[in-house]
């Protein structure tokens, strides 16, 4: 049980601070509430993945968020008063469509919340993953030069048992594995996967594939599909992601992250030979591709059998047949460990119980 405080922030705090709080309480929800803990509104993180889909910076204060609120399904809070049976709670979750309800006193404090999670165990996630450890990882030598990234140790267990601890605990049954380099090595630690409570497939790639390739080598999925880099640490929610992905009826979604850029120099913005604004030190804001896709099984069709290809080819040619390709913004924990310094900061994530 998450203590009450971590789920708190004020109406002063920026969207950057709930999605702080968001990521230490793990709970996918931040109340917030005035000096008496009285409610004044919920941001939850598929708030924020809309807001920042409509280009909002993460210094907006959360009172705006909520002012956005107005108007939408549910302008005010849906709470109910401490003490309320898990019955009761459950049926208001299921009518209302939604998986956090604050629980209040008469006076309005909040004195506690529950969770559909702490109502109901999750249960198996209805898709496939594929995790691509196939990379020779040369910017990690020498620490690759005999083991693949995927066995590099974070803390006191192999890179890729931190993935697959992560789609076990998301109701992922079905695995499959990329391999190239030193995949005689991954397939020894990891066998068929029921040590680590996964069922686990390997393709084998007898040349580097691309990002993609290698799905060309499997048979054509019935279900959703997971695509994961072999060398990301996250706890992004994939049931949120898959809920993203069908409401939006996309083909492919592409998980993003906010990228942040200040110009060191004054930005003039010209109009043939006349200047119309100065712009001192701007700061640009990008999406980010962060190396995490879903993927109808209709997609399948789309990539080659045995030949390299690449994510982006792929994203280019749903999108020249007019395709649907949504963009699902990373709200939680998110590293790629592509060079050393990555490495090193992981080591301290997982010291300091970031994945936790």
């Amino acid at each position: 049980m998450v203590a009450l405080e971590r789920l708190f922030i004020n109406p002063s705090s920026t969207i950057r601070q709930a999605m702080t709080c968001l990521n230490q309480n793990t709970k996918g929800i931040a109340l917030v509430v005035d000096q008496e803990r009285r409610l004044a509104g919920t941001i939850s993180d598929g708030d924020i993945r809309r807001a920042m889909l409509r280009g909002a910076g993460l210094e907006m204060p959360v009172q705006e968020l909520l002012a956005s609120k107005v108007g939408g399904r549910y302008p005010q809070p849906v709470t109910a008063p401490a003490g309320s049976s898990p019955e009761l709670l459950l049926q208001l979750m299921q009518e209302r469509f939604i998986r956090h309800i604050p629980l209040l006193a008469e006076d309005g404090r909040v004195v506690d919340m529950v969770t559909l999670d702490e109502l109901i165990p999750k249960q198996h996630l209805p898709m496939q993953a594929v995790i691509m450890a196939g990379g020779f990882g040369t910017r990690l030598h020498p620490l690759t030069l005999e083991l693949p990234k995927p066995l590099l140790p974070v803390g006191d267990r192999p890179l890729m048992e931190l993935i697959v601890n992560r789609l076990h605990e998301a109701g992922i049954h079905q695995v499959n594995v990329a391999t190239h380099y030193l995949g005689e090595k991954i397939k020894a630690y990891f066998g068929d996967g029921h040590s680590f409570g996964v069922e686990i497939s390997y393709v084998s790639e007898e040349q580097p594939l691309g990002t993609v390739g290698a799905l060309g080598l499997m048979k054509a999925p019935t279900e959703p599909l997971l695509v994961i880099n072999g060398d990301i640490l996250t706890r992004v929610d994939f049931r949120a992601m898959l809920a993203f992905h069908r409401r939006h009826n996309a083909d492919l979604t592409v998980a993003v992250r906010q990228y942040e850029l200040q110009v060191p120099y004054g930005v003039m913005e010209s109009e043939g030979p006349y200047v119309r604004r100065v712009q001192e030190k701007p700061h640009l804001t990008f999406l980010v591709n962060a190396g995490i896709y879903l993927l109808e099984p209709t997609v399948h069709r789309y990539i080659p059998c045995g030949q390299r290809f690449d994510m982006t080819d792929l994203i280019e040619r749903l999108l020249q047949e007019n395709r649907p390709v949504a963009n699902f913004p990373i709200l939680e924990y998110w590293l790629d460990i592509g060079q050393y310094t990555d490495y090193q900061q992981a080591q301290e994530d997982v010291k300091n119980g970031r994945l936790d």
